[in-house]
């Protein structure tokens, strides 16, 4: 038989079905039809459908249930026949619905409701009709509603098959309907349905009936997306009854089908509330150009705030496979141009000549004269010099040895070549002693670095000598230079005392000085006027061993603290719910058996700390200033605190829909005794850590009145290592714009000035009135002759720049690598000084950098979004760095390649390797880590690796990179 008259077969039953009158014939037609339906594929059935067999069987069907005395022989194969047509017709409700085939079966479901077989079959259809919303609330008008209570009675073990019948996919049929919803709701149905759970799970001990169950359950879901349905299950006890039987659950995979959906309900029903902050604005204030100032910030009252509208959905979900969109792709390839236009006149160029010093035929431009110490185009900043700092920070020893060293360079001035200049032009090579200036082990010190006497007395108190007054940079930097201290500062317990401490615990920290670090720290500029600096900063990191592996994540830890946080609501009484800590109320008093925070210290980001219980905190971290959003850095202190015990804290405040910590990244900690037992190391740190939706919206009166921004959870665990110790927690490994000068301060006098040649500058003065850093390095030519002095004219150059996100740390470690291979005598780096010249901005956003932002500058706009159009006055460092290049490009030395290097913190290129700074090849393998774009090509955001360009750099400047 051919396939045509195959198809053809079951158009010819169906026909003479609805023609056919005899009880025998009209059976046999339907035994023809199931077995024919019932083998090969979907085919026969489409086809069916296509040539109008729904509507015959549902005529069929009319015309059978309105007999006096239905015949049910052929009424239960019809309904096994149209159940299965009607999976595959997507009108099918909405013709059963014109054939009053939906009135009759309800009929006959209401006649049956004592014959379980009958009534089974009924089911069967009215299931497939409520597939259409349409026919689904037809279904509630018409009675559906009070039928499924019917059919759903208390627990049995009798009805179950019926009761399965009565459910699809995922909720009892009549619920498919908004309005059907509504109408449950209306008519008091979501007592009705909890009762139904709780005592199916009472009595289902066996987990036999898990499918019923949860049913219920997604009648109850589907409610609960409604304003009203949300009020009555809080009405009818719904948090209570749902936490009670669920909860005693989580770890049971065997329940996971009937705790995930109970989960859902819960969050979805968990009254939405305002965050615990005054504004939605950030902490600190900065009055930028040309930003519109805000209104005065008020404290957002109750009518503020209403719950979400009867259409909102909570589309939050336990998987972990939420996807969001990277708002830091560039989309619109139509910004790109391969050929810019000049955005600026011409002329203003020149005043980049002065960063180019190395292009000019005299190398004595590069000597510093008296006075000279800010460019008037370029804003150099003043490097002190190696004698002027020890003389301010050090003892009287390393000064005298600072003053031979001057000694010797005076001895040397008859040398009159322009090389010689140009070599002396810089700091002379001074090698970085192991345990750095002044830190000489003291006779009565421990070898275990604990600071205290043979008696067992402790020498510094630590919890005294850490008081943020005790810190003050002003005091500190000139400690030892017989500096006056307030008359009301015992001796012995500020500067002196931290004199005393870094004269005790010796430190091994590469290219790290903190007499250097205090020295630059004064220079900073914050718009809270930090006084403060972080240990960390202060004392120095050094890198772990080893990696640190990702986390493996606990199996059901989310649940656990979901629950927990239901748990506050439910039983508000065991909640402390005190504020510890506040940047909107500085005077907050500290109560007694808490931890103490700050975050008052150069990229510090915390702005309240509410206690909830004796080890828990809530936490709220600060938007970027001027700016309601990107709230994702964290790094603050915590002190007060016991060793062996968990501490919980919970970050409520998040923006993102996902992130890196589901899935094995950790926060880090730098704990102070540590460092001062001779581990300075910030490490990888907390358990049980989770991110979710929380139930804080966004306020009405923030949005007015449009969509609400929801907000996430970074819950973690803490375990400290020392009682009374004083512990930082970041996002990631912090690196600060002071410790960036610093670095390049020492990093500059580590060079041989006889090889290598280095220079920095600034660029320019940012919005807060810090400099910007640009270096320059290259080889020193071999001589003063004529042909190695064009030599070096001619290398091309290479453009470097970083850290235009603040939060993105990893960015300044790659840097920071980077910088010390290129001035380093390996034999790669001889060969790229040798044959390029460098021209590095590390840090292109110095003040989100200082003040603890994550992703923007004072003006709260993302640097990155700038390249196109920027402002020397609203962007001056994107702005002067785009005008170097084109000044370049405008000299014919158009740089063979700009990296830009954009880590994000959340990257896993090297996230565990506790801020060690890996080869930048090894970020090169990651293309959302180095971005490298041929010259002249200009982007207006972060572009992605194509597979050629990753090819051609990994071939051209793999070995460039080391």
């Amino acid at each position: 038989m051919s396939k045509a008259l195959k198809a053809q077969v079951p158009m010819a039953r169906v026909f003479s079905l609805q023609t056919s009158s005899d009880r025998a014939s009209i059976l046999s037609i339907l035994q023809v039809l199931g077995d024919l339906l019932s083998v090969g594929t979907d085919r026969r059935i489409r086809y069916m459908i296509s040539k109008g067999g729904s509507e015959a069987l549902l005529q069929t069907l009319v015309d059978t249930a309105r007999t006096a005395s239905p015949d049910y022989g052929i009424l239960l194969p019809l309904f096994r026949l149209l159940a299965k047509v009607g999976l595959r017709d997507k009108k099918f409700g909405q013709k059963a619905l014109e054939l009053e085939a939906l009135d009759v079966t309800l009929i006959l479901a209401r006649k049956n409701l004592s014959h379980s077989l009958n009534l089974l079959h009924c089911l069967w259809a009215l299931r497939v009709f409520a597939s259409s919303v349409t026919t689904g609330a037809m279904l509630g008008i018409n009675g559906a509603m009070e039928l499924l209570f019917k059919v759903i009675p208390p627990y049995t073990r009798k009805r179950t098959r019926i009761i399965r019948g009565a459910r699809d996919r995922r909720r009892l049929f009549p619920l498919v309907s908004e309005s059907n919803s509504r109408r449950a709701v209306n008519r008091g149905y979501v007592a009705s349905l909890l009762r139904l759970h709780q005592d199916w799970h009472s009595h289902d001990t066996a987990n036999s009936y898990l499918p019923i169950r949860r049913a219920l359950l997604l009648c109850l879901k589907h409610i609960a997306t409604l304003q009203s349905g949300r009020e009555a299950f809080l009405a009818a006890q719904g948090m209570e009854i749902l936490f009670s039987s669920t909860q005693s659950s989580l770890e049971d995979r065997s329940l996971e089908p009937v705790t995930s959906v109970a989960l859902q309900v819960l969050r979805q029903c968990y009254p939405k509330s305002p965050l615990p902050l005054v504004t939605a604005s950030s902490a600190y204030a900065f009055p930028a150009p040309g930003h519109l100032p805000s209104e005065p910030p008020r404290r957002l009252a109750e009518e503020d705030f209403e719950d979400d509208g009867d259409g909102e959905e909570d589309r939050d979900s336990d998987s972990e496979d939420a996807k969001e969109e990277d708002d830091d792709l560039e989309t619109d390839v139509n910004k790109l141009s391969s050929k810019p236009g000049l955005d600026r006149p011409e002329e203003e160029l020149r005043q980049y000549e002065a960063m180019c010093l190395e292009l000019s035929c005299s190398f004595e431009d590069l000597e510093p004269t008296p006075g000279d110490d800010v460019h008037p185009d370029a804003n150099h900043i003043h490097i002190p010099t190696a004698a002027s700092l020890k003389q301010r920070c050090l003892d009287e020893d390393q000064s005298s040895r600072g003053r031979e060293r001057e000694g010797r360079e005076r001895e040397a001035a008859p040398e009159t070549s322009l090389l010689s200049k140009a070599k002396r032009g810089r700091s002379p090579v001074h090698p970085i002693s192991k345990n750095g200036p002044g830190m000489n082990l003291q006779p009565h010190t421990q070898p275990n670095g604990l600071g205290v006497d043979p008696s067992g007395k402790e020498v510094l108190d630590l919890e005294t000598l850490l008081q943020e007054d005790a810190w003050d940079m002003d005091m500190t930097s000139c400690a030892r230079t017989g500096a006056s201290l307030p008359s009301s500062t015992p001796p012995g317990d500020t500067a002196d005392g931290i004199h005393e401490l870094l004269q005790t615990h010796p430190q091994d920290v590469p290219f790290h000085d903190p007499y250097v670090y205090l020295a630059k720290a004064r220079g900073t500029k914050s718009v809270a006027d930090f006084k403060t600096p972080a240990f960390p900063d202060l004392w120095g990191h050094c890198p772990s061993h080893s990696p640190e592996p990702l986390l493996e994540r606990k199996r059901g830890i989310q649940r656990v603290k979901i629950f927990e946080d239901i748990r506050r609501l439910l039983q508000p009484s065991d909640v402390i719910g005190k504020v510890v800590f506040s940047l909107d109320e500085p005077r907050q008093g500290t109560a007694p058996n808490c931890l103490r925070f700050s975050s008052k210290f150069e990229s510090g980001n915390l702005r309240k700390a509410i206690q909830v219980r004796e080890f828990e905190y809530d936490l709220l971290v600060n938007t970027d200033i001027n700016c309601t959003q990107y709230q994702q850095w964290f790094n603050f202190k915590v002190r007060g605190m016991r060793a062996a015990t968990p501490y919980r804290f919970n970050i409520i405040n998040y923006e993102k829909p996902n992130s890196q910590f589901n899935y094995g990244m950790q926060p880090t900690m730098y704990s102070v005794k540590e460092a001062l037992l001779g581990r300075p190391t910030w490490k990888r740190t907390g358990y049980e850590i989770c991110y979710y939706k929380n139930h804080y919206r966004e306020s009405m009166a923030v949005t007015g009145g449009t969509s609400r921004k929801c907000y996430y959870t970074l819950t973690f665990s803490v375990t400290f290592p020392h009682h009374g110790d004083v512990c930082y927690l970041a996002y990631h490994y912090p690196y600060t714009y002071t410790a960036l000068m610093t670095h390049l301060d020492l990093l500059e006098k580590s060079v041989d000035p006889k090889t290598v040649y280095f220079r920095q500058e600034a660029l320019c003065r940012t919005l807060g009135g810090n400099a910007c850093p640009l270096v320059t390095v290259t080889a020193m030519p071999a001589s003063a002759s004529p042909a190695h002095l064009e030599q070096f004219r001619q290398r091309p150059y290479q453009v470097i720049t970083a850290r235009v996100h603040p939060g993105e740390t990893n960015a300044s470690w790659v840097m920071k690598g980077a910088l010390e291979f290129l001035v380093s005598g390996d034999p790669g780096a001889r060969l790229l000084r040798e044959n390029f010249i460098f021209k590095i901005i590390p840090m292109l956003n110095p003040d989100g950098v200082v003040n603890g932002n994550h992703r923007c500058s004072l003006r709260g706009e993302d640097l990155n979004r700038q390249w196109l159009a920027p402002s020397a006055q609203l962007q001056p460092t994107i702005y002067h760095a785009k005008g170097l290049l084109y000044y370049l490009h405008s000299t014919g030395r158009t740089p063979v390649w700009h990296l830009l290097v954009t880590c994000e913190a959340v990257c896993n290129c090297f996230p565990m390797t506790a801020g060690r700074t890996p080869p930048l090849t090894q970020c090169l393998e990651d293309s959302h880590c180095v971005i490298a774009e041929p010259w002249p090509v200009w982007l207006s955001g972060k572009s992605v690796f194509k597979e050629e360009q990753k090819k051609s750099v990994e071939s051209s400047h793999a070995t460039a990179l080391g």
